[in-house]
């Protein structure tokens, strides 16, 4: 039987393997091997020196069942490598100590963690980081005066949704010299490729979407061999490797992603719909609605509109906290991806390092809530928000 010359997204996860089991298996086995022996010197000597392919110490991210993943990884965003991470912030450090040592410009909103990690950490090595407001993108050329800096970003963005033109930032970095590095995390590679519209690095938590089952933790890079080379050094000596077991369980969890991010959208679209004609929430944040300001641009960009959305509710955080407890099906919990649905409060968990004025300039209001949209019956989450609103 001939395979496609172009398979999508959900044949490459399942048919792009690199491990031919000799029982039969279409799957590698957990292999939770830590080091592998060697016949002789002269056998060791050219995997180390990569004469040959082989395994040789798993935190060097020698391992069949992490190579497997890897694999599937780059494939679903398209790109030529991927590295595999003991958690999304792993993968973000790791990659931006590695590219982003002649500056980093943020542009957008970011998640809480990755804002501590470049104004704690990178700020406090010496690294230049700046931070653009969606709305001061016109100052993005002149910010990259040296080459090789690292234009950063989210789209969708944690947590008011906001999308940015992977597109055109791609255009004005590359014209300066700059590398480009998008958070894939709230799209998942489903809905979204930014590898195919001008971006350089795709990072992921693979502890949301594309683990989809809240019962692992995990980060990946997608990226060319070249770029991906440096950032593996990195991962090997601050011992950020993926454990086998979860690589296995994370590899499982990729087959059913593209009809698992099918049915986010579905079940994300019919709340943001819902929640926008009821009297008590002021403002839905969701890409695909009409109404919300980055639609056009979403619809350019994205294939799917993803399972998250924030809603503000009338009467500000009081009101808001008493919404999120007051919720049965929804549960009161961070993270966000899985089957389950979770409400958070943005100023309370994934945003609360920030401070109030810094969340406002930002967008994110007292009252604002974040919906992560599970697969649960749409009916039964709508009729689960209508009496917590009450």
């Amino acid at each position: 039987m001939t395979k496609p010359d172009n398979p999508g997204p959900a044949t490459r996860i399942i048919h792009n393997r690199r491990h031919k089991d000799a029982f039969g298996s279409p799957y590698s086995p957990v292999y939770n091997t830590t080091t592998y022996r060697f016949e002789n010197t002269a056998a060791l000597l050219d995997v180390i020196e990569k004469r040959t392919e082989g395994n040789l110490y798993t935190r060097w991210g020698t391992n069949p069942s992490i190579n497997e993943l890897e694999q599937g990884l780059a494939g679903l965003e398209n790109a030529e490598a991927a590295l595999a991470f003991a958690s999304g912030m792993a993968a973000i450090s790791a990659t931006v100590l590695t590219h982003g040592r002649k500056g980093i410009v943020c542009v957008g909103d970011l998640y809480g963690g990755t804002q501590e990690l470049l104004k704690n950490h990178c700020m406090a090595l010496g690294i230049d980081v700046q931070f653009l407001f969606r709305e001061e993108l016109a100052q993005l050329e002149r910010r990259l005066d040296v080459p090789g800096k690292l234009v950063y970003f989210e789209t969708p963005a944690n947590p008011n949704l906001a999308i940015l033109d992977i597109r055109a930032i791609a255009e004005i970095a590359h014209r300066r010299g700059a590398l480009v590095a998008v958070d894939n995390t709230f799209a998942s590679p489903i809905n979204q490729n930014p590898v195919n519209l001008g971006a350089d690095l795709v990072l992921h938590s693979a502890t949301k979407y594309l683990g989809g089952h809240s019962d692992l933790t995990a980060g990946a890079l997608m990226t060319t061999v070249e770029l991906a080379k440096p950032v593996a050094a990195w991962r090997k000596n601050l011992g950020q490797l993926i454990a086998p077991e979860t690589a296995a369980l994370l590899s499982r969890s990729l087959r059913t992603l593209p009809i698992r991010i099918r049915q986010h959208n579905e079940n994300a679209m019919a709340v943001a719909q819902a929640m926008e004609q009821h009297p008590k929430i002021t403002k839905v944040h969701y890409p695909g609605l009409p109404s919300f300001e980055g639609h056009e641009l979403a619809k350019q960009q994205m294939t799917g509109f993803g399972g998250m959305l924030s809603i503000e509710v009338q009467g500000g955080q009081q009101a808001a906290e008493r919404v999120a407890d007051s919720l049965k099906v929804f549960l009161l919990a961070t993270s966000l991806g899985g089957v389950e649905s979770l409400v958070s409060q943005p100023s309370a968990t994934s945003h609360h390092s920030l401070s109030r004025e810094e969340r406002l300039k930002r967008g994110i209001g007292d009252g604002m809530l974040r919906l992560s949209v599970g697969l649960e019956d749409a009916q039964d989450l709508i009729a689960d928000l209508n009496q917590a609103l009450k």
